[in-house]
């Protein structure tokens, strides 16, 4: 069980509040930003188009140039502040449409028609570096060079014959909950059941399960280990910090091949979370396919806030596995608050994989406020067996 701060449970709120803050001036914000973070789907970014995003509690233009190449830049023109993304591109560059100046991906002011030739060498917004992997843009925001684009990557999700599948939705809570979430496997024995049980409900039994945790060098490895039968289920996360969790999850249909899928819970800012998921499916046919993308192309647009009200009143998608699920962690996580109140928990034993996550936490953001070198967090070289079935000793 988690010690209880003995600080009094006013500055043991406000050590908590410190773990859910986004912007660049605060301590997490600091931490957060060591590390590439998705921002968008590259379906979503055409060539020659443009759209405002939000990440950390910073207002960006992500724009695709007429090349294909996705460029990350300030969210304003420099001279009177109108959104960029109103604009269009030209090239590889954005111009705005209120009075015309234009600017590369790096940022750079390159053209103020309206001023004199030459003086545009001083004007620069802020630009970020991007890279698209496996169908997903991703962006660092830090201080310096980025670090080598190696934390996010999925073996699984390279190798061939294997088909992927994005998605992505926009939750009203903070991003520290829907992390905390994906480090509680008993959650799954209750709120995968609610309403509905789908795919997800009938592949995992609905005992408690023991968990056990352990820090790696990419994150936390999560066991989860329930009884079936005369056999235990044995089902293990690789858990990417600072919140990408990668599991093995039933397919559509039973006799389907189970898919690999990493769930990012990305802060647009302090009361907003992007969750964006990738799915590694091995491909079977071509006619299995086909009926996946069409499954996946019908859920795209399901978003659990919109059905807000009937998911609280205990209507649930009649779906047997993202809708359903998307739902039922949706309940659960904005049930907290926009933000949860932490100080007021009682964790015990089961939450220990939460604990651990806070104590990593405050270990990263103590080097930050002490100038220390942070833990280089690394991928694992060699993936975990996600789910075993081993006969149960006596």
């Amino acid at each position: 069980m988690e010690k209880v701060d003995n600080q009094g449970p006013q500055k043991q709120a406000e050590r908590m509040r410190r773990l859910t803050e986004t912007a660049k001036d605060t301590t997490m914000g600091k931490v957060l930003r060591q590390f590439w973070h998705p921002i968008a789907l590259s379906k979503s970014v055409a060539p020659g188009t443009a759209k405002r995003v939000r990440l950390l509690s910073e207002d960006l233009t992500l724009y695709r140039g007429e090349s294909g190449t996705v460029h990350l830049v300030g969210a304003r023109c420099a001279h009177r502040g109108t959104l960029l993304h109103t604009g269009w591109i030209e090239g590889d560059q954005v111009r705005c449409m209120y009075h015309g100046w234009k600017y590369d991906g790096n940022g750079q002011c390159t053209e103020r028609p309206a001023e004199r030739a030459g003086t545009e060498g001083h004007v620069r917004i802020p630009a970020y570096p991007v890279r698209e992997y496996c169908g997903v843009i991703f962006t660092y925001m830090g201080e310096g060079a980025a670090p080598d684009f190696d934390l996010p990557r999925r073996m699984f999700c390279e190798q061939e014959g294997v088909f992927l599948l994005q998605r992505k939705e926009i939750w009203p809570c903070n991003w520290l909950q829907v992390a905390e979430n994906s480090l509680d496997a008993v959650h799954v024995s209750f709120a995968h059941q609610m309403g509905k049980v789908g795919a997800f409900g009938q592949a995992i039994p609905a005992e408690v399960p023991e968990v056990s945790y352990e820090e790696t060098s990419a994150g936390i490895c999560q066991t989860a280990v329930r009884k079936l039968g005369d056999k235990n289920q044995v089902r293990v996360s690789d858990w990417t910090f600072p919140y990408g969790n990668t599991v093995i999850i039933p397919n559509v249909n039973p006799n389907d091949p189970w898919m690999e899928v990493t769930n990012w819970m990305v802060p647009i800012d302090d009361e907003h979370t992007i969750r964006i998921s990738l799915r590694a499916v091995p491909s079977t046919s071509q006619e299995a396919d086909d009926a996946l993308k069409r499954y996946f192309d019908e859920c795209d647009d399901y978003n659990s806030t919109d059905y807000h009200d009937e998911l609280f009143a205990g209507h649930y998608p009649d779906d047997p596995l993202v809708r359903l699920t998307s739902a039922q962690d949706y309940v659960a996580l904005i049930g907290q608050g926009t933000i949860a109140d932490r100080a007021s928990e009682c964790l015990g034993a089961s939450d220990r994989g939460i604990s651990m996550f806070r104590k990593i936490l405050w270990r990263e953001m103590e080097a930050v406020e002490t100038g220390k070198p942070p833990k280089q967090w690394k991928r694992l070289e060699k993936p975990p067996q996600f789910m075993d079935y081993t006969k149960k000793t006596a």
